[in-house]
């Protein structure tokens, strides 16, 4: 059907654009193709030559060959899978056309019309140089009823922050005040919305397969290019939630805007700036509420914890560990072995590496109701390094509340454990290897300590040394100033402390 609805089509010297949109006319209902499948066949190329189009895209601007092959681009011509942002550009870029063409709500992350320049278009009769006429049948799209000004720009800030990390010089970007300021506004109509408030089955799986999808990148994506991703979809979803739904879509939608904000506000952390990380887990708890899920509220409460314990406050983290506790009560959850790790860092926390023996036996209490938790957690639950908890965090943090008590024998042995399991998290893994070097200083070795702070910022790169990531780097530096001004090996220390670009927050504090 398809291929002579193309013949007629260029017969009469209709555009790809129009022969696409009446192949999905003639065959959605029946056969279940998409806008983006029925693009393709608009074109008369196989999957293959997509691909390769894309790949020599990919090659034009200077990237690394991107992972994408038949099997992604059939699921998302399947329905099964929706592509990203920069997948997205490409798509558009190679059947020269604009998302929603292909199906997908909302502009490029370029902003630009991926009509090709230069060509000249042809009238319905098949004349050279006429304008364009659009045929009745095919409608025009229509702006989402809800889109105001400022909601667009917001989220073009965040494209154009996210086309400058997708190119040559990532470093341009930073998390400056109009990235900021788009994070606070999408943050707040979301709020508006859930508090002031028909979208199809199919999307919603797509948007919760992405959601799952952020998760994942979590311990792979530098924090800012995240960031982008994480809050496009986050403005969607709250486009979606604007509108009244079904309860059960509607509490679907809360769900994810609950993952989405608490996504956002770790990656906020780890960016460096504590108060638009507490803005977004607020976000996230009004979200949860409205789902009724206690596992979901006890996992925002918990990541919300990370905020005060890591920016100083150790007894407000104590006090939202426990409350994630009592959220969680008897559900098998990612929460329940996360509060009782945060319970104990903030134990370790507070009375320092002198720590009396009560204090010690205390904190190694809720790490052994930690490890008692994660064994009864699911599966999923156990491997999702975002929305659930890890064996390897699991041995991170019970490594650093070993640490901060002074326990070095016992939190190296740990540390190690949780080293050798990290593959991915670079950021994870400078934080352990800085409590390495915090052992070894505890112990006395100040060349161990500064060898292995200096590996630590060899291996960091730029797009990573955000204010957050920097503090126990720079507490090192400090620590042994305070021990030994004069070390030999503290100028090779600085020179890597300070040769690469830091990120910084508008709300990050100092060292």
């Amino acid at each position: 059907m398809a291929r002579r609805i193309r013949a007629k089509g260029l017969a009469v010297g209709r555009t790809a654009a129009q022969i696409a949109e009446e192949i999905y006319e003639a065959t959605s209902s029946q056969y279940g193709t998409t806008r983006v499948k029925a693009q393709r066949l608009a074109c008369g190329i196989a999957l293959a030559d997509v691909i390769e189009q894309i790949r020599a895209l990919f090659q034009r601007d200077d990237k690394a060959a991107p992972g994408i092959g038949e099997t992604l681009l059939s699921a998302y011509e399947s329905g099964l899978k929706r592509p990203g942002p920069e997948y997205l550009h490409y798509l558009c870029t190679v059947y020269r056309v604009e998302p929603a063409a292909l199906g997908y709500e909302g502009p490029c992350i370029c902003g630009h019309n991926h009509r090709m320049p230069g060509t000249v278009p042809l009238d319905l009769e098949g004349r050279h140089g006429a304008a364009l006429a659009v045929p009745p049948d095919l409608p025009k799209p229509s702006a989402h009823p809800d889109r105001s000004s400022d909601s667009e720009e917001d989220e073009n800030i965040l494209r154009r922050t996210l086309l400058q990390l997708l190119s040559s010089n990532p470093g341009q970007a930073q998390l400056d005040g109009p990235v900021l300021g788009a994070c606070e506004g999408i943050r707040r109509r979301m709020d508006y919305t859930l508090v002031s408030a028909t979208v199809s089955p199919a999307m919603l799986d797509q948007w919760e397969e992405a959601t799952l999808a952020f998760g994942r990148q979590y311990t792979t994506t530098a924090p800012l290019r995240l960031l982008c991703d994480v809050l496009l979809e986050l403005s969607a979803v709250r486009n979606a939630m604007s509108r009244r739904q079904p309860i059960d879509l509607q509490e679907r939608l809360c769900r994810m805007a609950a993952q989405l904000s608490g996504l956002s506000g770790m990656i906020m952390i780890n960016l460096g700036d504590h108060r638009l990380a507490r803005s977004f887990f607020r976000t996230g708890r009004t979200a949860a509420d409205e789902t009724g899920d206690r596992a979901l509220r006890a996992w925002v409460t918990a990541r919300e914890a990370l905020v005060p314990l890591y920016y100083g406050d150790a007894r407000e983290a104590l006090n939202l560990a426990k409350k994630s506790r009592d959220l969680a009560g008897q559900t098998p959850c990612a929460a329940q072995a996360m509060a009782p790790v945060v319970e104990a860092r903030a134990l370790a926390m507070l009375s320092g590496t002198d720590s009396k023996k009560e204090v010690v036996d205390q904190a190694k209490r809720a790490l052994a109701r930690a490890r008692n938790a994660f064994a009864h957690m699911k599966t999923n639950d156990q491997e999702d390094m975002a929305f659930g908890y890890t064996e390897k965090q699991l041995y991170f943090y019970q490594g650093d509340v070993l640490t901060k008590l002074g326990q070095t024998l016992e939190a190296e042995v740990v540390l190690d454990q949780a080293l050798d399991k990290y593959q991915d998290h670079i950021l994870d893994q400078t934080l352990i290897r800085f409590d390495r070097a915090q052992c070894r200083l505890i112990e006395g070795d100040l060349d161990d300590a500064l060898t292995v702070g200096i590996e630590a910022l060899r291996l960091l790169g730029p797009e990573y040394r955000t204010d957050f990531i920097m503090r126990p780097a720079l507490a090192l530096e400090q620590a042994i100033i305070a021990k030994q001004p004069n070390h030999p090996m503290l100028p090779a220390y600085r020179e890597q402390l300070r040769s690469q670009h830091l990120l910084q927050g508008e709300g990050s504090g100092g060292a």
